[in-house]
């Protein structure tokens, strides 16, 4: 159930039974030769999509923009400052909080955007404490990573090894050929080398990884395995949405 497919009304009457929501969250950014820019959007919108499916939740519009400045060096990307990304999940989270949510589940696609985020809930938490009320909505926000779980390392390490590095990886390159599979890039690439050293900025980043790619072997990709990830995904994600939604 997509926020944008419905009308007000189908909104009041779902508020009745659940004042949960789920919220994809990712970046837009350079993921190597094979790797889709949205990639790292794409993948928990896929998931939250099939997990909503399953549980009966309603998806939020999907925050495809996140903490991306190290990849600017690469064309397509696009950043937001931290102070941006927070001032959206506030706005986001406070505007459908007036209409009666309380329960905010983000799944997130992009591990530089999980600082912010949380320092975001923060800031939603302060907001509420610092101006109390009794009639003012019980926030509460969670953040959950598509790719953090237990059951989605297990289906990596078996189909992919070494081979799954940090960045442009073979998982979520093969979650988007499953979803997409119209958009896949053909590629005969060697495994990317492992990062040499820390980066800084941009262009440091373009200097120490050339093609964009982390210590991953994205050739390793296919819509299969993808498959799989999204389904080993979404279950996970009900589980830990429905957790989220009985806590006392």
């Amino acid at each position: 159930m997509r926020l944008q497919l419905q009308t007000w009304q189908d909104i009041d009457t779902y508020l009745t039974r659940s004042r949960g929501i789920m919220i994809p969250v990712g970046s837009t950014e350079q993921h190597g030769p094979n790797g889709l820019i949205g990639t790292d959007a794409l993948c928990p919108e896929v998931i939250a999509w099939r997990a909503a499916e399953q549980c009966g939740a309603v998806v939020g519009p999907t925050i495809s923009v996140g903490m991306a400045q190290h990849h600017l060096a690469f064309s397509g990307s696009i950043t937001l400052r931290p102070s941006t990304l927070i001032a959206v999940i506030r706005d986001y989270v406070v505007s459908l909080a007036r209409h009666g949510f309380e329960r905010f589940y983000f799944l997130n696609g992009h591990g530089g955007n999980i600082a912010t985020v949380n320092a975001a809930f923060s800031e939603i938490y302060a907001e509420a404490s610092l101006n109390p009320g009794l009639d003012r909505p019980h926030i509460r926000c969670k953040l959950d990573n598509w790719f953090g779980f237990d059951s989605i390392a297990e289906i990596s390490a078996e189909l992919f090894g070494d081979g799954e590095g940090s960045h442009a990886t073979p998982s979520e390159i093969s979650v988007t050929q499953a979803a997409y599979p119209e958009s896949i890039r053909p590629s005969n690439l060697p495994p990317a080398p492992p990062r040499p050293r820390p980066f800084y900025d941009a262009n440091d980043y373009r200097v120490i990884h050339p093609d964009g790619r982390i210590a991953s072997d994205s050739a390793a990709a296919s819509p299969a395995a993808g498959e799989r990830l999204i389904a080993a995904s979404a279950a996970s994600v009900v589980t830990s949405y429905q957790a989220f939604l009985a806590e006392a």
